[in-house]
C-alpha cells in the first residue's frame, strides 16, 4: 500500500513538473483587446493551473495560423480569430475540432450548449465575445455629432479625413448602409454585381479623404492625433480610449456590424491538451465575465449577463456600451460568416484593384 501511495505521489509530481515546464502560447490582436484577454483569461488561468501562458500579438492571427499549419511549423497553441476565419480555417482542415460536450456548464448550471448564444459554438471555435465594427468621432470637433451611417460619408456637413480598415469586409457593408440600404437587406444587395458596384461607388465619394488602418490600435490613435475627423474602429478600442484615457470620443451605433470572436486551436498545436483546458476556462461564465470587465465586448453566454456587469473601475455599468445593448441594435448588422467564407477572396481582389486605381 505504501509503495502504491509512493508511486502515485511520484507520478503526480512528475505530471505537475511537466505541466510547469509547458509554455502555452496564445495569439491575439494586441492593444486594449489583447490586454483584456491577458487580464481576464491568461493571468487567472496561470494562477489556477500553474501552466505558464504567454500572449503574443498579431494584426490578424488567421493568416499566421494558416501559414504555420501549412508549413508544418506550429508554434501557437490558441488563437483569437474572426468568426468567418474560424469557419474557413476549419473547412480547410487547419484547426482542431472542439467537442461542445467538454465545455463547462454555466455558473447557474445551464449546459454549455444551451448557455451560449446561438452561433457562438462552431465545429472548431468557441466565442470569446461579441464585438462590433462601428465608427467614432471626436465630440470636441463635432459637438452635435454625426448620428447615422450616412453621416460618415457626408464630407460637406462633417468635413475632415475618414479612417477605414484596409479591406473589403465591414467596409462594403458600411458603404451600402451609408447609401441607404437597411441593415436587414445588406447581404442580399451585396450578393449581386450591381450591389458591389453600388458599394464601391459610395466609397468613391470619400476615397481621396480616407486614411487606411490595419491594426486595431491604429484607429483610436488616428482620432487622437487629429489625423481623421472620424474613423471606423472596433468598439472596445474606442471605449478603452474614452474610459481609460479620457478621450472625448463618441461611438455612432447606427450601422454597427457585429460578430463573435472565436478561440481556436491550430492543427498540430504543440500543447493540445493545455490549449483545450485554456479554452474551457476562458469561455466559462467566469472567464467571459472577467474579459468583459476590461473591454466593452459582450459575453456570449447568457449566464455571464445574469448579474450586473461592471468595468474594472467598479463604477461603469457595461451594458449600455456593449454591441448587444437593445438601444445599439436598432440598425445593426450581424456579419454573415457564410457570405465572407464564399466571397472573401473575390471581394478583396476587387477592393485591392479599386484601391490601386487613381
Amino acid at each position: 500500500m505504501k509503495k502504491l501511495l509512493a508511486l502515485t505521489t511520484a507520478l503526480t509530481v512528475v505530471a505537475y513538473a511537466a505541466q510547469a515546464e509547458t509554455t502555452l502560447t496564445v495569439m491575439s490582436w494586441g492593444g486594449a483587446y489583447g490586454e483584456a484577454q491577458t487580464e481576464g483569461h491568461v493571468k487567472p488561468f496561470m494562477a489556477k493551473t500553474g501552466i505558464t501562458t504567454v500572449m503574443t500579438d498579431s494584426d490578424n492571427p488567421a493568416p499566421v495560423i494558416k501559414s504555420q499549419v501549412e508549413a508544418g511549423n506550429v508554434t501557437v497553441d490558441v488563437a483569437s480569430v474572426e468568426y468567418a476565419d474560424a469557419i474557413r480555417l476549419c473547412d480547410e482542415g487547419l484547426l482542431e475540432t472542439i467537442d461542445p460536450a467538454t465545455l463547462p456548464a454555466g455558473a447557474d448550471g445551464t449546459p454549455a450548449t444551451e448557455d451560449f448564444l446561438e452561433g457562438a459554438i462552431t465545429e472548431c471555435g468557441v466565442s470569446t465575445d461579441i464585438w462590433s465594427n462601428v465608427f467614432a468621432y471626436d465630440s470636441s470637433k463635432f459637438p452635435e455629432g454625426p448620428k447615422t451611417a450616412a453621416d460618415f460619408f457626408d464630407l460637406e456637413k462633417f468635413p475632415g479625413k475618414r479612417g477605414l480598415r484596409k479591406g473589403a469586409k465591414a467596409v462594403l457593408e458600411l458603404a451600402l448602409m451609408g447609401d441607404g440600404v437597411p441593415a436587414s437587406e445588406v447581404y442580399a444587395v451585396l450578393g449581386t454585381p450591381e450591389g458591389v458596384d453600388r458599394a464601391f461607388a459610395k466609397l468613391d465619394t470619400i476615397k481621396k479623404d480616407v486614411v487606411w488602418w490595419e491594426a486595431g490600435a491604429q484607429a483610436p490613435q488616428l482620432l487622437a492625433d487629429g489625423e481623421v475627423a472620424m474613423t471606423t474602429a472596433y468598439n472596445g478600442r474606442i471605449f478603452a480610449a474614452a474610459i481609460n484615457e479620457g478621450k472625448p470620443f463618441n461611438i455612432v451605433w447606427d450601422g454597427q456590424i457585429y460578430e463573435n470572436e472565436m478561440y481556436v486551436v491550430p492543427k498540430g498545436a504543440p500543447n493540445m491538451e493545455q490549449a483545450m483546458e485554456f479554452i474551457r476556462y476562458a469561455t466559462s461564465t467566469e472567464g467571459l465575465r472577467a474579459q468583459a470587465q476590461h473591454i466593452s465586448y459582450g459575453p456570449a453566454r447568457k449566464s455571464a449577463m445574469k448579474e450586473e456587469l461592471l468595468f474594472k473601475d467598479g463604477k461603469t455599468v457595461m451594458a449600455p456600451h456593449l454591441p448587444t445593448a437593445p438601444e445599439n441594435l436598432k440598425n445593426a448588422l450581424l456579419t454573415s460568416a457564410d457570405f465572407w467564407v464564399d466571397r472573401d477572396a473575390e471581394l478583396n481582389e476587387r477592393f485591392n484593384a479599386w484601391l490601386a486605381a487613381n
